[in-house]
């Protein structure tokens, strides 16, 4: 999403302030409070509780795959503040500061004989592509872009980003056009947007103008219906990050600069259901672990893991660097390990079920005239369920880097 200084962030509030509008949603799903996750059984060696690192009990190798970057004459900033998997997890988009939407295959990213080995435990050689040649497509926008979200229910066709004017577009990949726009937030700046899982599939956007939106595209017109509009702080502090739970409850979270992490039942967007406070900074990314788990990272370098039942901290993950950046989160649902960026120009793994990072690799040095410190902006797993995985990492100097894990037999 790019860089932006949280260190002034307003104190927490309690207070919230909730718009809702009238709304018939019928074909959503009435919801069920998740349960208590299990508690984890730790060894004792004697009277001494045995605790090994996190990196000790890595179950993944990781290795660096694929390099893609831009000719290094470039002169324009291409820092990648969003990157996406479509739904079928074989095509990728990124979008951020080059005010280009573009579209890689996934094949074109991962080489199949870096795959064959990487599957057989075996070294690869990194691959070293170019932007122009590794790029299917790409699409220019009308300004910066700071979040991408495949709209499900389209085939993986149209893709909704929010950008630096205050705008939420759609575009039809097939026909390379805008063909939905939407301009509610008063020239704000757009940080993040999303998708409810089911249809009726609503879409929703956060913002420095303290709000976040979720309008219906089917209705309204071309911008769609507002259906809820919610201000969770009172001092109006930015709204950074929005994602619907894809785990078929209504559940809706929200990250903000007022240092709390917010979760609203979209059926009654009156009040928060839980309100989760522990960050001493900025909330920039809250992300959905499973149906009982929630993560929020913040600009305090800390990511927080949280029981959705009571609002309870579970535990605090710390080891990258983060205090005034956007560094990305995303999670890999199936093998259950998060995956952020960093200030230092790292990646960091980190499995759920512990504090410690299991994996730090640094981003590849780029050489580029004109960009001088370079940190991680940008990740994304892909969501398939193998005894291998893939992250893909994008750089304030816009270069997009493949990583592949293996399993440790």
């Amino acid at each position: 999403m790019g860089a932006i200084d949280w260190s002034k962030s307003p104190k927490p509030s309690n207070t919230t302030i909730s718009f809702s509008f009238e709304w018939a949603m019928k074909n959503l799903s009435s919801g069920v409070h998740p349960t208590l996750p299990t508690k984890q059984t730790l060894k004792h060696q004697g009277d001494r509780l045995e605790i090994p690192s996190a990196a000790a009990r890595c179950e993944w190798d990781f290795s660096l795959s694929t390099v893609v970057s831009s000719s290094a004459n470039a002169a324009v900033s291409d820092a990648l503040g969003s990157i996406e998997f479509d739904p079928s997890n074989t095509v990728v988009a990124t979008g951020g500061i080059a005010r280009k939407i573009r579209i890689y295959s996934l094949n074109s990213l991962l080489p199949e004989d870096n795959i064959q080995l990487l599957t057989r435990g075996e070294q690869n050689d990194t691959a070293f592509l170019d932007h122009v040649n590794a790029c299917s497509f790409y699409i220019c926008t009308p300004a910066k872009l700071s979040s991408l979200r495949w709209r499900p229910g389209s085939g993986g066709r149209l893709l909704g980003s929010g950008d630096y004017d205050g705008v939420v577009m759609e575009y039809d990949l097939e026909r390379k056009l805008p063909v939905f726009e939407r301009d509610e937030h008063g020239g704000r700046r757009v940080w993040s947007v999303d998708y409810s899982h089911w249809d009726p599939f609503v879409g929703a956007s956060g913002s420095d103008d303290g709000t976040m939106q979720m309008w219906d595209p089917r209705c309204g017109g071309e911008g769609g219906e507002c259906v809820a509009k919610v201000q969770p702080a009172a001092s109006r502090s930015s709204v950074c990050c929005v994602e619907f739970s894809p785990f078929g409850d209504s559940l809706i979270a929200l990250g903000c600069a007022d240092r709390m992490a917010y979760a609203y039942d979209m059926r009654k967007m009156v009040e928060p259901l839980h309100v989760l406070e522990g960050h001493t900074k900025t909330v920039t990314y809250v992300r959905f672990v499973d149906a009982q788990t929630m993560v929020s990272a913040g600009t305090d370098g800390c990511l927080k893991l949280w029981k959705m039942s009571d609002c309870g901290l579970i535990r605090t993950c710390k080891g990258h660097v983060n205090s005034r950046s956007f560094v990305g989160l995303s999670v890999w649902r199936h093998g259950g390990l998060l995956g952020c960026g960093s200030e230092n120009n790292q990646v960091f793994v980190y499995d759920k079920r512990w504090d410690e990072p299991i994996c730090a690799r640094g981003l590849e040095p780029m050489a580029r005239p004109g960009f001088g410190h370079a940190f991680v902006s940008s990740v994304c797993w892909r969501q398939v369920q193998e005894d291998h995985c893939t992250l893909l990492a994008g750089g304030s100097d816009g270069v997009l880097q493949v990583f592949v894990g293996t399993k440790i037999s």
